[in-house]
């Protein structure tokens, strides 16, 4: 006897990116393991055929008629099989594409559920590939078979019923599994391409969590993992098992093997719930339509409304928590970087990153972050190149923590003065060496990239980018200096949580001699150091002197990207957040600068490095932020001027 229990699990394989028969390999050697665990029925991710993350090779015929050669296979070594398993691929229906789950067992497709809810913003764009399955209802011919193509299935076994919803299908206001579950099926899977973000994993949780609950149902998710692309967004491969709110099962996150999580599920006791739970009973009749009542309000002439006077707090940093959750915000950010840095790095089969180091925080996590991804690869550290360049800027501290940290961490140390190459390139363009503007600047980037991307192609290796978040929103690089890399890890990391990161770093994961050096440089002052340094040989050029605090800017960021804020209110929450830093002035000033430089700038994000995404603000051009590099930005800066 069973006693009601049925054996379920979610399998997170590794993939190839549109490599259909690899990936129905990698899937078939899943299905065999579960099936020697006596599971009984299998979820895969989403699209785990073709992998997620295809964008516009969904597209392509080829890959459509590749994709439908893989299910053939499965379907074929599926022949004496006892389990059911479940797959994702693109799937042609009527003129349409539509983003599908395949319900597979013994030689059998048992039947076809399409995606719902399609997402149509930032990196997942998917109704520009896919139409929704809302509406459909029909049969396909399917390897020789006629298939039904419906959300509107329930599967029954001879130990229970499920139901299958597709990602963002759990995330609509009324989820297709409450409809699934009030029609009596007992378990719901769901397969999902779901990316890592700072806090998105417990929220997640919590989702699956109370929706398990809420339908008294049993609740099987399988996410992508490794082997998608790092591109702009990081997948951890998030396996996760509920049964009725409580959380059975979990698997790893960030592995870079393939996962298979199992648990058994009580349907007895969930069916028990339901007969004695009269509430879900009395769901099943309880879809009414519903009245608008319209409540006419007439202003009172003679009130005169006072002034606003929030008494909500106001986080001046939004993006750094405080307290225990600062500290699993940044494990959770570091581990995204080096998934993505690992996968990028595991695609083009390279084992030498070339990093240019100053001393400064931005290359200080990003050698940090490399030097992690190294060890997760089981690669030498040697393969990761720290290339000081000091310049007519470099000041002694800086440079002396450069050499340091490259010393602690065990990488290979290169020193190359930039001096001499600007000398005589200033005499090419004829330039005066002591006129010290942005030619005078710029070059010095643009010699250090130069020099980057040479001692790359020499090693058969990738240049990692540096730059961080805040200064792709201010435009503070160079354009193809700073600005360029083959894969930039801080891309999507404000300045505020860069110096938290590396004190992270210090107090969590790192050798005593490294430590040291690290909290040095987490206290040293922001600077691109491209100006000699004063008569003490400190540093004279300060970033936040020239374009203001980052911790307005990062303000100014947050509320504008994430919210669409418009410049008063902005202003108006900055007083309050910052009252006792700046006065109205000083924030007024570089809101005015912060609108001026994100407009006229946007030309250098347009064509932005990959890099991995890690928080809900990014600016890359593929995924969170579309404009055009002309946009006007006469609206927000009048705004800004009547303040």
């Amino acid at each position: 006897m069973n006693y009601g229990f049925v054996k379920v699990a979610a399998a997170v394989p590794h993939v190839k990116i549109a490599d259909c028969q690899y990936n129905a390999r990698q899937i078939l050697l899943q299905v065999e393991e579960a099936e020697r665990q006596g599971v009984e029925i299998l979820i895969f991710p989403e699209l785990s055929v073709t992998s997620y993350t295809c964008a516009d090779l969904f597209a392509q015929q080829l890959l459509l008629e590749e994709s439908l050669a893989a299910l053939e296979s499965l379907v074929t070594a599926s022949t004496n099989k006892h389990l059911i398993f479940v797959i994702g691929m693109p799937l042609e229906v009527e003129a349409s594409l539509l983003n599908c789950a395949i319900a597979i067992h013994n030689g059998k497709i048992l039947g076809v559920v399409p995606k719902i809810y399609l997402p149509n913003y930032k990196e997942f764009y998917e109704m520009r590939w896919f139409a929704s399955g809302l509406h459909y209802d029909t049969n396909v011919v399917l390897c020789k078979q006629t298939v039904r193509v419906s959300p509107y299935q329930i599967f029954e076994t001879p130990s229970c019923r499920f139901g299958i919803e597709i990602c963002e299908d759990m995330w609509a206001t009324i989820p297709p599994s409450s409809y699934l579950a009030l029609e009596g099926a007992d378990i719901i899977l769901n397969m999902s391409a779901d990316n890592e973000g700072t806090g998105k994993q417990d929220y997640v949780r919590s989702l699956i969590s109370q929706q398990s609950a809420r339908c008294l149902a049993g609740y099987v998710f399988a996410s992508c993992g490794f082997g998608e692309s790092t591109t702009d967004v990081v997948f951890s491969g998030n396996g996760l098992i509920y049964e009725n709110g409580a959380l059975l099962a979990a698997s790893k996150r960030f592995s870079l093997e393939p996962q298979i999580i199992t648990s058994e599920i009580d349907v007895e006791r969930l069916r028990t719930e339901r007969r004695v739970n009269t509430t879900f009973a009395a769901c099943k009749a309880a879809h009414r339509a519903y009245h608008n009542i319209t409540y006419h309000h007439t202003p009172v002439e003679t009130h005169v409304p006072g002034e606003l006077k929030l008494t909500r707090h106001i986080e001046p940093h939004p993006f750094v928590p405080s307290g225990k959750e600062l500290d699993e915000r940044c494990e959770e950010i570091f581990a995204i970087q080096v998934a993505g840095l690992a996968q990028r790095l595991t695609h083009i089969h390279c084992k030498t990153v070339v990093i240019g180091i100053s001393g400064g925080l931005d290359s200080t996590l990003a050698l940090l972050v490399a030097t992690r991804t190294f060890d997760k690869l089981g690669l030498d550290r040697r393969g990761v190149i720290g290339i000081t360049m000091p310049g007519f800027g470099t000041t002694d501290r800086t440079y002396n923590n450069a050499l340091h940290l490259m010393e602690s961490l065990g990488v290979t140390i290169r020193e190359i003065s930039i001096k001499q190459a600007c000398i005589q390139h200033f005499q090419d363009i004829n330039h005066d060496i002591d006129k010290h503007d942005v030619t005078y600047e710029n070059s010095q980037a643009r010699e250090r990239t130069q020099i980057l991307m040479d001692v790359a192609n020499q090693t058969n290796g990738i240049v990692i980018g540096t730059g961080d978040l805040s200064e792709l929103a201010l435009g503070w690089a160079t354009y193809n200096g700073d600005h360029m890399s083959m894969y930039a890890v801080n891309t999507s990391i404000p300045k505020t949580l860069v110096k938290h990161l590396v004190v992270w770093v210090a107090e969590h994961d790192i050798d005593s001699s490294s430590r040291a050096t690290l909290l040095d440089i987490a206290d040293t002052p922001i600077s691109p150091e491209l100006i000699p340094a004063d008569e003490q040989g400190n540093i004279r050029q300060k970033t936040e002197d020239l374009v203001g605090p980052y911790e307005l800017h990062d303000f100014f960021l947050y509320q504008f990207f994430r919210f669409g804020f418009r410049p008063a209110k902005i202003f108006y929450l900055a007083q309050i957040a910052f009252r006792n830093q700046y006065d109205d002035s000083t924030i007024k000033k570089w809101l005015k600068t912060f609108f001026k430089r994100f407009f006229a700038q946007q030309f250098k994000r347009s064509c932005l490095p990959d890099g991995p995404k890690v928080g809900s603000v990014v600016l890359s051009p593929r995924g969170d932020w579309r404009m055009p590099s002309d946009a006007s930005s006469s609206l927000w800066i009048e705004e800004c001027e009547r303040l």
